[in-house]
C-alpha cells in the first residue's frame, strides 16, 4: 500500500512519450539516475514532491530534460525506500508524491495504492473499484499512463485471465517486481 501523500497535479494532455521533455509548474525540476536490479531508473522531482519514475530502458528510452537541474539530494529518501523495496525490506513507500494526470487518472492511481504488497488485481476490479465497471479499457489506459510505476504499484494489475499484461519497464520487470513481492526473489 502506498502510504505516500498523493497531491493531484494537473491535467497533462501530452502523450506519455513526452513526458520527460516538459517542465512542471514554476519549481524547479530535479532528478537523478541510479541503478536498480530492474536496470536503471530516472528519478524526478520538485517541491510539490516525486513527479516520475522512469525507466532509462523502458519502452520509451527516458532522459533528462536540459532545463532540470541534476541533483540527488532533494531525492535521497526516494532512493533509500527504492532501494529498501529491492532487498525486500519495505512494502509500503512513505514519500510525497506529485504525479500529473486527469481526474480520472488521479482516482486511478490512488486506488492502485489501496492494492496491498504482494496481491494483484485486475483490470475489472479495478474498474469496480473506482465505482465504473465498465471502465475496465480505461482503467488500463489510465494505469498504463502511470507517471510513478513501483511507487504507484501499476505491476499489480493483471488480466482477468491471470495473464501479466503490459509494464512500461517490459514484462519481466513486471515479473520481477511480483515474484519479489510474493518472496519468491530477492533482488539486492
Amino acid at each position: 500500500m502506498c502510504t505516500s501523500r498523493f497531491k493531484a497535479g494537473a491535467a497533462s494532455k501530452r502523450p506519455r512519450y513526452k513526458v520527460w521533455s516538459r517542465r512542471i509548474g514554476v519549481n524547479m525540476m530535479t532528478y537523478t539516475q541510479i541503478e536498480s536490479p530492474v536496470g536503471p531508473l530516472l528519478l524526478v522531482a520538485d517541491d510539490a514532491g516525486l513527479r516520475e519514475i522512469l525507466f532509462v530502458n523502458g519502452r520509451h528510452h527516458a532522459r533528462p530534460d536540459p532545463n532540470w537541474k541534476h541533483d540527488a539530494a532533494p531525492l535521497e529518501k526516494t532512493i533509500n525506500q527504492l532501494r529498501s523495496y529491492f532487498a525486500g525490506q519495505r512494502e509500503e513507500f512513505d514519500l510525497p508524491l506529485a504525479p500529473q494526470g486527469t481526474k480520472f487518472q488521479q482516482e486511478v492511481w490512488r486506488r492502485l495504492c489501496d492494492i496491498p504488497y504482494g496481491e494483484t488485481i485486475s483490470y475489472g476490479e479495478l474498474a469496480k473499484r473506482i465505482g465504473n465497471p465498465q471502465a475496465s479499457r480505461a482503467v488500463g489506459l489510465a494505469n498504463g499512463s502511470n507517471p510513478i510505476p513501483i511507487v504507484i504499484p501499476c505491476h499489480r494489475v493483471i488480466g482477468s485471465n491471470g495473464k501479466l499484461t503490459g509494464y512500461g519497464g517490459g514484462l519481466p520487470i513486471k515479473e520481477k517486481l511480483l515474484a519479489l513481492e510474493r518472496k519468491q526473489l530477492r533482488l539486492l
